[in-house]
C-alpha cells in the first residue's frame, strides 16, 4: 500500500495518531527498530502503514537534523541487517514538511506476524509500545489466516503435528529464536509456540507449514521431495568421468547445513610449502568460507515449489559447480545480482538460517565469498543465471 505526500503531511501534523512515531535523530536506533517491529505487527489491525519521522521532536517541533546520504543508508539498512525478522517491508525517504527536513520511514503491515526485533515481539496500541503478551501474540498469529503467503508458510493439510520433532523444537530450536526472558516466562503453550514461529497454522487447524516441515520435520522429504543436496566428487573435468564419492545429504535444514559444512571441509586439499626460513605455508585449493557461502545461498534461495530437483554440488578436478533449482527472484536481476541486492523466495527460511547462525548478514554472502576467493588466489566466481536455475562455478587455486 503506497502512501502519497499528502497523507504523509497529514500524519506528520497529527500528534494524536497511533500510526506515527517521532524521533529527533537516529542516536537510539534500537528504539527505531522497536517501532518498525510494532508497526509491522499492526496489532490494532489498521491495515495501513505506520510512519517513523526522524528529525522531529515528540511535540512536533523540528529538530533541525542534517539529512545525509549516510543517514538514509543507515536507516534503510535496518530492513535487512538481520535484527528484525522476518524482513519488514519499508521505504526510507527524505521529505520537507512544513519547512522541516525529515526522514520518513514508512512501514507496511506484515502478512506474516509476529515480527520480532532481537527475539522480542514489539507491538503498539495507542501510546503504548511494549513486548507482546501471550494473548497479544495469539492475536497476531490469527492474522496470518488471510493474505497471499509465500510458499514456505503454506500449510500441509496432509501433515499433522506428529510429523514434527517437538523435542528438538523446544530444546534446541526455540533458544535460538526467542529472547531469554521470553523463554523464561514460558507462558505459551506448545501449540502457541509452534504457531508463533510459523511452524504451524494457528489453532484450531494446526497444520504444519512448509517451514515447519523443513526445519523440524521428522521426514521432510516425504512432503518436500526436493529437499536434499546431491554431492558428487568426480575424478576428471566432465560428468562422464569416474565418480570418487557421492552423497545424498538430506534431513531437516539444520541437518543438511551441518552435513554440508563437514562434506565441504573434508574435500578441500591443502598444499604445504616449506620456505627457505623453514616457515610452513598452507594453501587450500578452495577457501572454505567461499564454499560455505555459496552452498548456504543455494539452500536458502532454491525453489522448493513445483520441482523435485535437489541442490547439486559437483566437485570436479579443476572446479566446483553449485546449482540450485530456481532462477533469480523478485528485485534481483542480472544487472544487480551479487552486488548487495536482496530479495527472498523463502523469506522465513532465510529467517531460520539467520537464527541458527548460518547467515551473518543478509545480502553479504556473495561479496564475502568473492573476497575469500580473492584472498586465497582463486579466480573470481562465474555465474550462470537461467530462468529455472542458478549455477556458480568456482575454479581451483593453482
Amino acid at each position: 500500500m503506497s502512501m502519497d505526500d499528502g497523507e504523509l503531511e497529514q500524519l506528520f501534523r497529527d500528534l494524536e495518531s497511533d500510526r506515527v512515531e517521532r524521533k529527533a535523530s537516529d542516536s537510539d536506533r534500537n528504539k527505531i527498530r522497536q517501532a518498525i517491529c510494532a508497526f509491522a505487527n499492526d496489532l490494532p489491525n489498521h491495515r495501513q502503514p505506520g510512519v517513523i519521522f526522524v528529525g522531529v521532536n515528540d511535540d512536533g517541533s523540528c529538530a533541525d537534523l542534517t539529512i545525509t546520504d549516510d543517514l538514509l543508508l543507515r536507516l534503510a539498512d535496518m530492513r535487512s541487517d538481520g535484527n528484525i525478522l522476518p524482513f519488514p517491508v519499508l521505504t526510507v525517504s527524505q521529505k520537507a514538511i512544513d519547512n522541516c527536513e525529515v526522514v520518513a520511514i514508512v512501514v507496511e503491515p506484515s502478512d506474516a506476524p509476529p515480527v520480532r526485533f532481537n527475539g522480542r515481539t514489539w507491538i503498539r496500541v495507542g501510546p503504548r509500545r511494549a513486548t507482546a503478551t501471550p494473548e497479544e501474540e495469539r492475536r497476531l498469529n490469527e492474522k496470518r489466516r488471510a493474505g497471499d503467503l509465500p510458499f514456505d508458510l503454506r500449510p500441509f493439510p496432509s501433515a499433522t503435528i506428529t510429523d514434527l520433532n517437538l523435542e528438538f523444537f523446544q530444546q534446541s530450536y526455540l533458544p535460538f529464536v526467542l529472547a531469554p526472558e521470553v523463554l523464561e516466562e514460558n507462558r505459551r503453550s506448545l501449540t502457541q509456540q509452534l504457531a508463533s514461529v510459523r511452524f504451524t497454522t494457528p489453532e484450531p487447524d494446526l497444520y504444519p507449514t512448509v517451514l515447519g516441515i523443513l526445519v523440524v520435520g521428522t521426514d521432510p522429504k516425504q512432503f518436500v521431495p526436493g529437499n536434499y543436496v546431491q554431492f558428487l566428487r568426480i575424478e576428471g573435468t566432465e560428468l562422464g568421468d569416474p565418480i570418487k564419492d557421492q552423497k545424498e545429504i538430506d534431513g531437516s535444514i539444520w541437518d543438511i547445513l551441518r552435513q554440508l559444512d563437514e562434506v565441504l571441509r573434508i574435500n578441500i586439499s591443502v598444499a604445504t610449502d616449506i620456505t627457505g626460513d623453514a616457515v610452513e605455508m598452507q594453501q587450500p585449493d578452495y577457501p572454505i568460507e567461499a564454499l560455505r557461502q555459496f552452498a548456504r545461498n543455494a539452500v536458502m534461495h532454491r525453489s522448493y515449489e513445483q520441482t523435485n530437483a535437489p541442490v547439486k554440488i559437483y566437485w570436479f578436478s579443476d572446479r566446483i559447480e553449485i546449482q540450485n533449482p530456481g532462477g533469480l527472484f523478485g528485485q534481483v536481476n542480472r544487472e544487480n545480482f551479487g552486488r548487495g541486492a536482496t530479495d527472498y523466495r523463502n523469506p522465513h527460511l532465510a529467517e531460520v538460517m539467520k537464527n541458527l547462525g548460518y547467515v551473518q548478514r543478509f545480502g553479504y554472502g556473495i561479496p564475502t565469498a568473492k573476497r575469500a576467493l580473492e584472498r586465497n588466489g582463486n579466480p573470481p566466481p562465474e555465474f550462470l543465471l537461467d530462468d529455472t536455475y542458478t549455477t556458480v562455478i568456482v575454479r581451483r587455486f593453482s
